[in-house]
């Protein structure tokens, strides 16, 4: 079945059925010009024949000469009868064996004699032998003085072979003719359906995306133009496919890159095009609103749907703020168009949460610079004014108040500072100072520093120390700063009779250091917060003394850590205790 359907043998049937019906027809009329053309032949040579002999009837009077000539010059297997004057007959012989004399009784009955010897006209007809019924062909003429009538008569069976013999030669012509032109056809039409066939199978390999396929060129002809054409449409496919792919390629790295959540949506609410943060979001919602896991998550939650359906009915942007797990969102949608009509929407998804939070910072440090700066200015101003106003009227009590402004000022000052320096560290223009420090030593000189406060506060001061490389780099003074500030918080946070103890690790490549107390620690739902400017957790953690910090320690010390591409951690556990740990790479400056 599959090669009637293809073009080969559709086309080599239809050129073997044109060529078999005009073949057919062809046939036909030859067969018919040829069974004329025997008949008026055999008829003609009869009749020429026939005048011959009645012509020597009409000159000559001697039976014997006419009957021994007519006999030498007629045809072998037809037969001559020769009606003279007298009324006898003569009937020649014949080499046909089945070809019957015609006897006189039969030729001279009325009806026979009447039909036959009509006056001066020639006899063609087809009549059936006496005794026989052999049919044959018979012609006669008379002479001019319609006294001699000659006949010829010769059996049909004679011209019917005739017949068949041409009949057997125009059938074997036209079964050679069929067979050359089955041979013709499939060798034209393979011939023709070659290339063809070879740009299907090039179709087919486009479709699978090879679009380096190529159709030989074999012609110079219309399929030849074809193949041309069909290899510079591929060409010209491949340019447009890989254009299309680049761009699908770029548009989906834009995507994937912008931190801002972007989705393409259909006018039913079809999800078709998202990017990771769009997804984080849609996740964040379905898990937020209890969706099933058999809900399809390629559909738009059916509460956003209704912003859907107002920008389509709308035409125009829509603006919608959405509160999702702790975190805020902000949705822009905007409806997409296919020329007039609007097609579906865009929606650009931004997680407006660090915003949030930076501008509630920014608010919260204005508000803990304030309350930070009128203490100090309020009693600078307080005791100047006493100082003013000689409420101090001895000289110690006056000493005692220029002691507490200046005790101020320096509070003031170290405030200010540390703010410039947190300001700096934050916008990135720390610049470290990286040099080669010996561990055991620098360490060892640290913890000399807060002996005598260890000892006057009876806190047990103590180090570990596992240290294989003697020399570490970073920035002395920073690390300097950051260990102080743990040490100095672990001492302060500490109640008599406990212990501080510093855990120093190194082995070459990262330096390791932990600061832990038996303080009051640091409540659970503070801990995210502690590395925050102005935190400060005098709620939950006792001082031992009157002195306050400003609350900038840890958040500096962070920021130092993180100049070095370092950690630090916190762990802490309300009344029993805080750990204090920091990792930096240790790396000379030109690594």
């Amino acid at each position: 079945m599959k090669f009637w359907r293809s073009v080969v043998g559709k086309l080599a049937v239809t050129i073997l059925l044109l060529v078999s019906f005009v073949l057919f027809i062809l046939t036909i009329l030859l067969l018919e010009f040829f069974e004329n053309f025997h008949t008026e032949e055999a008829e003609k040579d009869m009749l020429q024949t026939a005048t011959k002999v009645s012509v020597m009837a009409e000159q000559y009077k001697d039976k014997d000469l006419i009957t021994d000539t007519t006999e030498r010059v007629k045809d072998p297997s037809s037969r001559i009868v020769i009606y003279f004057p007298d009324e006898t007959v003569w009937v020649s012989g014949s080499n046909d064996e089945h070809l019957s004399k015609i006897s006189e009784e039969w030729l001279l009955n009325k009806a026979n004699k009447k039909e036959l010897l009509t006056d001066k006209q020639k006899v063609k007809k087809q009549v059936k032998l006496p005794d026989h019924d052999m049919g044959a062909f018979l012609v006669g003429t008379t002479t001019n003085d319609n006294d001699t009538a000659v006949f010829i008569y010769q059996s049909l069976a004679i011209m019917d072979q005739t017949k068949q013999e041409t009949t057997k030669i125009i059938v074997l012509a036209a079964g050679i003719a069929i067979i050359l032109t089955t041979i013709f056809a499939f060798f034209l039409s393979t011939r023709i359906t070659s290339p063809l066939i070879k740009m299907r199978e090039a179709a087919f390999d486009l479709t699978r995306g090879e679009f380096n396929t190529k159709v030989p060129i074999l012609t110079h002809d219309e399929i030849g133009e074809l193949a041309m054409a069909f290899n510079r449409m591929g060409r010209q496919l491949k340019f447009h496919i890989n254009a299309l792919r680049q761009e699908k390629e770029q548009l989906s790295s834009i995507l994937s890159s912008m931190a801002d959540g972007v989705v393409t949506l259909s006018r039913n609410g079809e999800m078709i095009v998202t990017n990771p943060p769009a997804e984080r979001f849609f996740d964040d919602w379905f898990f937020e609103y209890n969706y099933p896991e058999q809900t399809n998550h390629l559909l738009l939650p059916v509460e956003l749907n209704d912003v859907l359906e107002e920008v389509i009915q709308g035409e125009k942007e829509v603006l919608k703020e959405i509160s999702l797990q702790g975190r805020s969102w902000v949705m822009i949608m905007t409806p997409l168009y296919d020329q007039s009509y609007v097609r579906g929407a865009v929606a650009v998804i931004r997680d407006m949460t660090e915003e949030r939070r930076l501008d509630k910072l920014r608010k919260d440090f204005i508000a803990n610079v304030s309350h930070e700066l009128r203490t100090p200015i309020s009693m600078l101003q307080g005791y100047s004014e006493a100082i003013v106003d000689d409420i101090a009227e001895t000289k110690e009590e006056k000493n005692e108040l220029a002691q507490i402004i200046y005790e101020e000022s320096l509070r003031l000052s170290r405030l200010v500072n540390e703010l410039l320096d947190l300001a700096r560290m934050e916008a990135g223009h720390i610049q470290l100072k990286i040099e080669p420090v010996y561990i055991d030593e620098y360490i060892s000189r640290i913890l000399r520093k807060f002996r005598g406060v260890s000892d006057d506060n009876q806190i047990d001061l103590k180090v570990k120390k596992d240290i294989s490389v003697e020399i570490a780099y970073f920035d002395v003074d920073r690390i300097e700063q950051v260990l102080t500030n743990l040490i100095d918080n672990a001492i302060r946070h500490t109640s008599e009779g406990g212990f501080v103890t510093v855990d120093v690790i190194y082995h070459g490549k990262t330096l390791e250091v932990s600061v832990q107390d038996t303080g009051s620690g640091i409540p659970e739902e503070d801990l995210p917060f502690v590395f925050e400017r102005f935190y400060k957790a005098d709620k939950s953690r006792t001082r031992k003394d009157n002195k306050k910090g400003t609350g900038l320690g840890l958040s500096i010390a962070n920021n130092i850590i993180k100049a070095h591409q370092g950690t630090i951690t916190v762990k802490s556990k309300l009344n029993q205790g805080t750990t204090f740990s920091f990792k930096i790479p240790s790396k000379k400056m030109e690594e």
